[in-house]
């Protein structure tokens, strides 16, 4: 036995935790179907330098296996970290949904948090220049309900269509493999309406100092239904309770070098502490009235709405107090999808949100395969009572014997006619066709109020970051950044002029 290190000056940077207790003894070790295994070391051959045996199975269990031990990476929110925890109800919402989770002061659900970058790979570093990931899944007794947002209030597109081609942008240049600024800004100066999301991108809200110090957002704008069928439209705000903090550009970038994974060691490492990271919700609420006359489109995700005009309501926290034990298991395959909506809770009109609804369980369905809900993470803690059966890697029983169809004459399950799915009078009509969201002047007011919003050195800093990722572009592409500036505010344009001539 290799006797336990002696002195071994432990790294502060590293989870404790990962050190296993030197007088444990996990039994006898087996191959993948519980036999038990002879030599985890040595192959059977003929003698000692003669060829490995066919009938080695063993070493073919664990080398065929370990071919395979690789899944699909995201092509979106790629790395991250994640956590488990609760979440509460402080203030009674009840009049505005039925949704049972949000149904009493106190009522705690389950739930578990994934946070990440959103364009880049899994081996990229946690403090690039990203919008990141906020993924909440709560385990509610009426299902899991799904809340996939961002760090950021607004994105960078409003139709579901252009999804694909923002991320290509992000990702790598077909023949270079390199990341390419001529084909981020290209795309982007075409497409102004992405210039709110980009201005919070390059300002210090572009780098958050971990997790734990960002906000949370729904982006989109949902809807809840209550008992009587009535509808509010709701944006939904996570408020970090540690405080926003953001990293400079240049702490980030010796951060990407030094601590690749800063943001995912933070998390571990505060939860291993007790020091349990916590966010309060609020709701931004709308009556259907006051949606529809407001002054900007509550459906369009490239625009906030203002807690001038609708302030945040309180509606509870979530903290997250316990560490995965296993990252793939638990973090790596954890599905979440905007579909995933308990009654009580529905989508808007919102085409981006529409789209989403679609693509991301189709993400999981090739990533994990048909049966990914079956998953232990992605599992509800309600029963499921569904016809849906057979498929790769069922876990269970399959719904034994008990008729896989709907109707039957056997007392299977059956619809729920109560179900809060749509608010009463739920009526959509209209003339199809392909309707464009026509650039104007108003989808450069918001990114204005936000640039005199900051204050000066944040200013500075996000001219500065913007001039340093448009100085490796064409001068053509540089002429359009500016030109696209210029809508937004004159002064601002020409310091990004500038600060471009001077690099």
């Amino acid at each position: 036995m290799i006797p336990p290190p002696k002195n071994v000056k432990q790294d502060a940077r590293a989870p404790s935790t990962t050190e296993l207790p030197l007088d444990q003894n996990l039994g006898r070790i087996t191959n993948s179907v519980g036999i038990p295994v002879v030599n985890e070391i040595n192959p059977l051959t003929v003698g000692p330098h003669g060829p490995i045996l066919l009938q080695d199975a063993y070493l073919i269990d664990k080398l065929s296996h370990f071919d395979r031990e690789r899944i699909p990476e995201r092509v979106v929110h790629a790395k991250g970290g994640g956590a488990h925890g609760y979440f509460e109800v402080t203030k009674d919402v009840s009049h505005l949904t039925c949704a049972d989770f949000l149904s009493a002061v106190g009522k705690r659900t389950p739930m578990f948090a994934r946070f990440s970058t959103v364009a880049k790979e899994m081996g990229s570093a946690d403090t690039v220049r990203n919008p990141r990931g906020f993924a909440l899944k709560f385990y509610t007794q009426e299902g899991n309900f799904d809340m996939v947002g961002n760090n950021t209030p607004v994105f960078f597109e409003r139709n579901p269509s252009a999804f694909k081609d923002l991320i290509a942008v992000q990702k790598r240049d077909p023949r270079t493999h390199l990341p390419s600024a001529n084909m981020f800004w290209d795309y982007f100066t075409l497409r102004p309406v992405s210039f709110h999301q980009l201005l919070i991108q390059f300002s210090n809200r572009g780098t958050p100092d971990g997790f734990r110090h960002m906000h949370g957002y729904s982006s989109h704008t949902y809807k809840l239904i209550n008992h009587n069928g009535q509808v509010h439209y709701v944006k939904w705000h996570f408020r970090t309770n540690q405080g926003v903090k953001n990293l400079s550009a240049k702490h980030a970038g010796e951060l990407a070098g030094t601590e690749p994974d800063y943001a995912i060691q933070d998390l571990f490492n505060a939860i291993e502490r007790k020091e349990y990271p916590s966010w309060t919700l609020y709701f931004q609420v709308l009556t259907e009235k006051e949606a529809l006359n407001y002054k900007y489109d509550v459906l369009d995700v490239t625009k906030v709405i203002s807690q001038k005009d609708f302030p945040l309501q309180e509606v509870g926290r979530f903290v997250l107090d316990r560490n995965p034990e296993n990252y793939f298991a638990e973090v790596e395959q954890a599905a979440f999808a905007p579909s995933h909506l308990v009654p009580g809770i529905a989508p808007s009109a919102d085409r981006m949100l529409q789209g989403r609804l679609f693509s991301y369980t189709d993400t999981h369905l090739h990533r994990l395969g048909p049966n990914h809900a079956q998953l232990p993470i992605n599992s509800p803690i309600n029963p499921i009572n569904t016809t849906i059966r057979d498929g790769p890697l069922i876990m269970g029983a399959n719904g034994g014997r008990n008729p896989p169809y709907y109707p039957n004459s056997y007392g299977g399950p059956h619809p729920d006619p109560n179900v809060r799915e749509y608010e009463n009078d739920y009526n959509v009509e209209g003339i199809v066709g392909r309707y464009e969201y026509e650039l104007c002047e108003r989808d450069f007011e918001q990114p204005r109020a936000l640039f005199k919003l900051l204050a000066a050195s944040e200013q500075q800093d996000l001219i500065s970051n913007l001039a340093e990722d448009v100085a490796m572009t064409h001068e053509y592409i540089q002429r359009r950044v500016v030109g696209v500036l210029e809508r937004i505010d004159a002064t601002f344009a020409k310091r990004v002029q500038e600060a471009l001539a001077k690099s």
